[in-house]
């Protein structure tokens, strides 16, 4: 595995100013040696995560200003750039232009004349190499580029522990079909190899990570924003994936879809095998970065073996409805891959007989009124 293709530039940047970003990626698309794999003419699309509508002071969403400081990058190089997203619910023209809209991404589009794609088509592609996953849909302005960049917000997620440029492929998963991915992949531990696969067929020449303002606790939209100063870029989607969640206090063991990634050879198997530039990670590392509810109680595996079973079932956490605060817009149910949630007097309601603690639910509520829950005792 050559340095180059493991290198992870990461700096500080205070604020969403675009000279400032504009200033960082010029330096750090240098150290990574990305401008080796353009040429003019080259179709670049880029691939930010917009999840749901959300403005930039919600450490939700990529923010607009690093989206426009790297396309303006590209296409000073004479790439023809454009931003491509799939986000959680029906994908029609319609909802992509509301997203755009929310997210800032249309002023941004203007101001810097960036093209955003609100063609929602998709197909189905084979991809043989895969080990858990051989078969995707695909939206259609990935599979058209030449060249994917993964744009990535640094959060924590409630299922895959860890949000960054891995995670932020399942995007190219068109709208209603990523319940179907969680239905097909219940588990965490075949999800995440179903993640690695995805990332595999995509792979993205140039990774960003947006850490500016991140997000801790229960992302990838519940969580609550977390100002960190950072932005990091790399050719590897898991190598600063490992350097970022690091940086919020993750080890690369504890995230589901690195720890497979390492499994197959895609990433140095620890962050000190990772050359860093830049910005030395200590001065940029925090120590209270809030886990997601979700996270998985250590104790179990010093339990005796007969008992783990039981301990998990009363540890495993579950989303819980509040009732009084519920709107009733069905967004959870449409987005729950078991079909488990249903609408009553206007309430959304749980049937956890088939739940898979996939949290789709609690991501994809506008009003964020599902929380995650554990069994009282287990909760420290």
């Amino acid at each position: 595995m050559k340095n180059c293709d493991t290198l992870v530039a990461l700096n500080r940047c205070e604020g969403y100013r675009y000279d400032k970003i504009r200033a960082v990626i010029d330096q750090q698309f240098s150290a990574i040696k990305a401008e080796e794999l353009l040429h003019p003419g080259i179709k670049v699309a880029v691939k930010p995560n917009l999840v749901v509508r959300a403005d930039g002071t919600s450490g939700v969403c990529t923010h607009p200003l690093v989206t426009a400081a790297v396309c303006t990058w590209l296409m000073e190089r004479g790439a023809e750039v454009v931003v491509a997203e799939s986000p959680g619910g029906p994908y029609t023209p319609a909802l992509l232009r509301s997203l755009y809209q929310g997210c800032g991404y249309r002023e941004m589009a203007e101001t810097y004349g960036v093209t955003l794609n609100e063609d929602c088509s998709h197909q189905s592609v084979s991809y043989p190499q895969g080990e858990r996953c051989r078969l995707f849909d695909v939206i259609t302005p990935i599979l058209q580029a030449d060249l994917i960049v993964d744009i990535a917000k640094l959060k924590s997620h409630c299922m895959m522990m860890f949000s960054g440029c891995s995670k932020n492929l399942f995007g190219v998963i068109p709208g209603l079909m990523k319940p179907e991915m969680h239905c097909r992949f219940p588990q965490k531990e075949e999800f995440a190899a179903m993640l690695v696969d995805l990332c595999e067929y995509v792979r993205p020449a140039i990774c960003v990570m947006d850490g500016i303002l991140a997000m801790e606790g229960n992302g990838p939209t519940g969580g609550s924003p977390k100002p960190m100063g950072v932005l990091a870029a790399s050719r590897n989607p898991y190598a600063i994936d490992t350097v970022c969640c690091e940086l919020a206090g993750m080890k690369q063991q504890e995230v589901w879809l690195l720890r497979e990634a390492v499994r197959r050879g895609l990433c140095p198997g620890s962050l000190e095998e990772i050359p860093v530039e830049g910005d030395s990670f200590f001065s940029l590392a925090v120590s209270d970065f809030c886990m997601p509810e979700s996270k998985s109680s250590d104790f179990i595996d010093r339990l005796p073996a007969f008992l783990r079973p039981l301990a998990q079932k009363i540890t495993t956490p579950y989303p819980k409805i509040r009732e009084k605060d519920c709107v009733g817009c069905g967004k959870c149910a449409q987005s729950c891959p078991q079909h488990t949630i249903s609408l009553k007097n206007r309430k959304a309601q749980i049937h956890y007989q088939n739940c898979i603690h996939c949290f789709c639910c609690h991501e994809m509520c506008p009003q964020h009124v599902i929380d995650i829950r554990r069994f009282s005792l287990f909760r420290f």
